[in-house]
């Protein structure tokens, strides 16, 4: 199967509550639908955005929270990373930022339909779980991005 090359450059998040968890997203590939995985909340930067706008605007649009810019912590680190979605064979360059958020409610109710067809859930993961499960997750060095986190007094 011929894939379509896509490069992406995406602001990734890490919303973390008062008991130090990461909220993830699980989903799966519309080209796999019987391998899911969890993965962070954010996605590509649109014309004339920042890295740090687009993780704003995917917070909002994946998970339903609406924090502003300058609560964010970051960026925690970059890496490039080479998969396959449903028909494209992606490049994504993806620099990652923490937010502290309260772990109330989550909303799918802005993302996009194809968003909505793959996304299966949500939870809250402490480093201690990220470390035991067999569960697949992404990116495989989260809990050592989480321990990277050195929160500014002033964005809480």
């Amino acid at each position: 199967m011929t894939r379509i090359p896509l490069r992406r450059y995406t602001g990734r998040v890490l919303p973390i509550d008062s008991d130090g968890r990461v909220l993830l997203l699980n989903g799966f590939d519309p080209a796999l639908p019987d391998a899911p995985f969890w993965f962070t909340v954010g996605g590509a930067a649109e014309d004339g955005e920042s890295l740090l706008d687009a993780a704003v605007r995917e917070l909002y649009e994946e998970a339903g929270i609406r924090m502003a810019g300058e609560r964010f912590t970051g960026p925690l680190g970059t890496s490039t990373i080479e998969f396959c979605w449903a028909d494209y064979a992606i490049t994504q360059d993806q620099t990652f930022f923490a937010v502290r958020v309260d772990s109330g409610t989550v909303s799918f109710d802005r993302m996009e339909a194809i968003e909505k067809e793959t996304t299966l859930g949500h939870r809250w993961w402490s480093v201690a779980e990220l470390e035991a499960t067999d569960e697949v997750v992404f990116p495989h060095d989260l809990p050592a991005l989480m321990r990277s986190i050195r929160w500014d007094a002033a964005r809480g």
